[in-house]
C-alpha cells in the first residue's frame, strides 16, 4: 500500500510499523510557546527546519511569528523556496562550482537569502560567483565554544569582514554562533568584542544569530544577540528531556513499533531498526526509550531490529504483537529516515505529510 496512507482518520494502532507519529496538539504548542518566549524577550526566532524538512510545518512556525527559516544545505533551501520561503538561511560554507551554481540560481529567485562563511577560501568562491545586480549576504560564523566551525576569534571575524566588503557581489549581514550548552557568557563576551571591534573600522553588524536548542530557553542570557535558530524543539526529544527543556508530555514524535519476538526471558525485539531509530547515543547509553516500561532498555539496533534489554524492566513487558512508542533520542535524524511523516489527534490520523526535503544533504 502506497502513501499518502493512512487516511483521515485512522486509529493510531491501525498504522503499519515502524512509523513515526506526529501529535499535533504537542506540535501546536511546542510552536507556539517557543515563539511566546522570543516574543517576551524581543527576539527574532529563526526555526532550523532541518528537524521536520516538512514545508507545511515551517509555514505554521511562520504564522506563528518566526521571521524567518534555518537551512542546512543548498538542495533543503531549494525544497522550501519552492513552497514560498523567502527570508532563508543557509547555514554552512559552500564550496564547489555546482553548489555555488544552485546557490546563485536560488538568489536569483527569493529576496532573502543569506549565508556562512568562516574562511578565505569560501568568500572567494562566492565573490567570484556574484555581483553587484544580484549581491549575496553573508554572516561570519564564529567559534564561541561549540568546537566545529567559525572563526576561533573577534579580531579574525573582523578581518573576514572586511574581506567581504571588498568584494561587489556580497554583502556583509552580521556574525552567527553555534556554542556549546551553557556557554551564554562566553557567547555575549564575543559578540560584545566582535561589535566593537567592526563599529571601529564602521562595519555594521545588523544581524548577531546564536543557536542551539539546548540553551533555547536561555537565549535571553545573551543580550547582544539579535536572533535565535533552533529546530528541536518543535518536536522535542529524549534530549530535550534530559535537557530540562520540556517533558515526556511534551514530546510531539513517537516511532510506533511492533514487538516482533521474545526469544529469551530477559530479551525482545522490536520492528525498528537502524532505519527507523537514530543511532545518534546524545550521550545516552541505550537508543530510545519505550513508554510505559521503566528499566526496558534498547540496546543495539541492526537494520531492521532493536534490541531490548528486559533484565531491569520494572513492568511485564508487552507480548509479541503489540505495538509500543518509542521517544527516539534525536528527533531530526529520524526524519530524514522517513519518505513521510504521520500526524494525528486524540488517537486519530489527520494528515501525512511528505518528508519534502529528505536527502537534501548537499
Amino acid at each position: 500500500m502506497q502513501f499518502p496512507w493512512p487516511e483521515v482518520g485512522t486509529p493510531v494502532e491501525d498504522i503499519p510499523t515502524p512509523m513515526p507519529v506526529i501529535d499535533e496538539n504537542r506540535l501546536a504548542s511546542n510552536i507556539a510557546r517557543a515563539q511566546a518566549y522570543f516574543d517576551e524577550h524581543g527576539k527574532a526566532f529563526r526555526p532550523h527546519i532541518k528537524t521536520h524538512k516538512i514545508p507545511p510545518i515551517a509555514h505554521q512556525q511562520i504564522k506563528a511569528g518566526a521571521t524567518g527559516i534555518n537551512c542546512q544545505k543548498v538542495t533543503e533551501a531549494e525544497v522550501f523556496a519552492d513552497a514560498g520561503f523567502e527570508d532563508i538561511l543557509i547555514t554552512y560554507n559552500i564550496l564547489g562550482s555546482v553548489k555555488l551554481a544552485r546557490l546563485k540560481a536560488l538568489n536569483d529567485r527569493i529576496g532573502g537569502l543569506k549565508v556562512t562563511v568562516d574562511n578565505e577560501t569560501v568568500i572567494e568562491g562566492l565573490g567570484q560567483t556574484f555581483d553587484e545586480t544580484r549581491p549575496l549576504s553573508i554572516l561570519v560564523e564564529c567559534d564561541t565554544g561549540g568546537k566545529r566551525c567559525g572563526v576561533q576569534t573577534p579580531d579574525a571575524t573582523v578581518k573576514l569582514a572586511e574581506q567581504i566588503t571588498s568584494q561587489p557581489g556580497l554583502r556583509f549581514a552580521g556574525i552567527l554562533t553555534y556554542p556549546a550548552a551553557g556557554g551564554a557568557t562566553q557567547v555575549e563576551n564575543f559578540i560584545t568584542d566582535t561589535m566593537s571591534k567592526l563599529a571601529a573600522k564602521e562595519i555594521k553588524c545588523p544581524i548577531r544569530s546564536n543557536g542551539g536548542s539546548p540553551d533555547l530557553y536561555r537565549a535571553h542570557l545573551v543580550p547582544s544577540a539579535t536572533e535565535h535558530r533552533a529546530g528541536t524543539y518543535v518536536y522535542n526529544d529524549r534530549s530535550m528531556v534530559r535537557a530540562g527543556h520540556c517533558t515526556i508530555n511534551d514530546v510531539a514524535m513517537h516511532i510506533l513499533a511492533t514487538v516482533v519476538s521474545k526469544p529469551a526471558p530477559n530479551r525482545a525485539v522490536l520492528d525498528c531498526g537502524s532505519k527507523a531509530l537514530t543511532s545518534d547515543l546524545l550521550g545516552f547509553e541505550d537508543h530510545g526509550l519505550i513508554e510505559g516500561y521503566e528499566g526496558a532498555r534498547i540496546v543495539s539496533l541492526s537494520e531492521e531490529h532493536a534490541v531490548v534489554d528486559l533484565s531491569q524492566c520494572e513492568a511485564e513487558f508487552a507480548p509479541v504483537g503489540t505495538v509500543v512508542r518509542v521517544i527516539p533520542n534525536h528527533t531530526c535524524v529520524v526524519s530524514n529516515l522517513f519518505d513521510h511523516m504521520v500526524f494525528h489527534r486524540n488517537g486519530r490520523v489527520t494528515r501525512v505529510e511528505k518528508v519534502a526535503a529528505r536527502g537534501t544533504v548537499w
